[in-house]
């Protein structure tokens, strides 16, 4: 059964060659895909739980305070524990990259509670830290810091 169906674009990308970048995963309209990819696949090195469910926490949080906050779709983690996709709508995508540096940059300096910090607000709020997202987003940065637009996946 699995034979016939065609397969998603994702898995048509060369991940023994890609590396730490954003690049644009998918357009389909006026949405926007981006692979956030925060560490090289395949290479042994991939985020625990913690570290993902936190990113995730402030990430989605922050970038929908953000200038761009009325075109946010969706911010989550990648199965393969090796980035975050983030799906934005009518924004260009230098102005994208430029918000997700503000937005790593802004997590680096953060000093208050995780958004969602409670079992009201969380189904698994005891999987937070803090310190780990900040030494996420902070070793990220360093990696795009220089980069002003999205990167081309490799063939």
């Amino acid at each position: 059964m699995l034979n016939n169906l065609n397969k998603i674009e994702s898995f048509k990308i060369n991940h023994t060659k890609l590396n730490e970048g954003i690049y644009i995963s998918r357009t389909d309209g006026d949405i926007i895909t981006y692979d956030i990819r925060t560490r090289k696949p395949n290479s042994g090195d991939y985020m625990d739980n913690e570290t993902m469910h936190s990113v995730e926490h402030i990430f989605a949080t922050l970038i929908r305070n953000s200038r761009i906050k009325n075109n946010i779709i969706y911010f989550g983690p990648m199965g393969c524990q090796t980035g975050f996709y983030l799906l934005i709508r009518n924004t260009e995508s230098s102005k994208a990259v430029a918000v997700i540096k503000e937005v790593l940059l802004l997590i680096t300096e953060y000093d208050g509670e995780i958004p969602g910090n409670s079992e009201y607000e969380c189904g698994n709020y005891k999987t937070l830290n803090l310190e780990k997202a900040k030494h996420e987003c902070g070793s990220f940065y360093k990696k795009i810091e220089h980069i002003s637009d999205v990167q081309n996946y490799p063939v």
